[in-house]
């Protein structure tokens, strides 16, 4: 099953994609895909038809985030292997774990906000994670049975604020608009356990990143059930798992992002986004 949700900024409508890819409006059943409704929705929508629920027109219509402000958002460092070799550091023995600001959450094709400040804006293409529901110390056998679905991410991070100004990662990945998500959040019955997808980002029409979550060094299940050992994971948690090689940091000579430019991503079966880089002042958030 595919959620996405559509329309303007306030009036978003929850809708599911049905068998021939038609969005169907589930506000009816479920008012909004939010941390308070996301453990009920496989049980509320288990027996409806969707062919019977009213038809959201796509052409042209906003593509909101597939659900409200997640509570946190959670991010797993250097998960490729691949990637750990392109940045010249050693295979983590554990996943390494730091947060990304929950305001940083927004719709996949919403404009990238370049901060006067900014001097080394970067992409990475990213699986994501949504927590189904309530996590402590489960097993990775049990893991999957607790994810909503997978999405995409475009976990952008300003390097020089990340890794020049000293403290947590954090600084460098919490700016507004720093985590375009979706089109849609596709549930494990259709995506399986996410581990042979391919996946790319281009950079104004050129390829930067191929990646496929087959090199990811800590699979879905393992990380959710390794979070759940130090903290309570809740409904409509977003885990963002890592990127595959061809980051701009991590290029020679480096090449960062600038305004104008146009970033376009995907993953095979979860769907794309794209972004443009606008100056911060008078630009658009949503």
């Amino acid at each position: 099953m595919k959620f996405l949700r559509l329309g303007p900024v306030g009036t978003e409508v929850p809708c599911v994609l049905d068998a021939g890819n038609t969005a169907r409006d589930i506000s009816i059943i479920i008012h909004d895909f939010t941390p308070e409704t996301i453990p009920a929705i496989g049980a509320l929508l288990a027996d409806v038809d969707l062919s019977t629920l009213p038809i959201v027109e796509q052409d042209g219509a906003r593509i909101a985030a597939p659900m409200t402000q997640p509570r946190n958002v959670y991010c797993i460092g250097l998960n490729y292997s691949d990637h750990a070799a392109e940045a010249g550091m050693d295979i983590p023995a554990e996943p390494i774990l730091f947060n990304k600001s929950a305001a940083t959450f927004c719709a996949p094709n919403a404009p990238i906000l370049f901060s006067p400040k900014m001097t080394k804006l970067d992409w990475e293409v990213e699986l994501g994670i949504v927590i189904g529901k309530r996590a402590l110390n489960i097993t990775k056998a049990d893991a999957l049975d607790h994810i909503l679905g997978f999405t995409v991410v475009n976990d952008l991070s300003e390097r020089a604020w990340q890794l020049e100004r000293g403290g947590q990662w954090a600084k460098g990945k919490s700016f507004p608009n720093f985590c375009p998500t979706g089109p849609w959040i596709v549930t494990p019955d259709e995506v399986g356990d996410a581990a042979a997808l391919p996946m790319w980002l281009d950079v104004n029409g050129g390829r930067m990143q191929t990646g496929n979550t087959n090199t990811m060094i800590f699979d879905a299940a393992t990380i959710v059930s390794y979070l759940s050992e130090f903290m309570v994971l809740e409904p409509g948690d977003l885990i963002c798992t890592g990127t595959p090689p061809g980051v701009g940091a991590g290029m020679k000579p480096p090449k960062f992002l600038k305004i104008g430019d146009t970033v376009s991503l995907g993953i095979e079966g979860l769907g794309s986004q794209s972004q443009t880089v606008v100056a911060l002042e008078g630009s658009l958030w949503t």
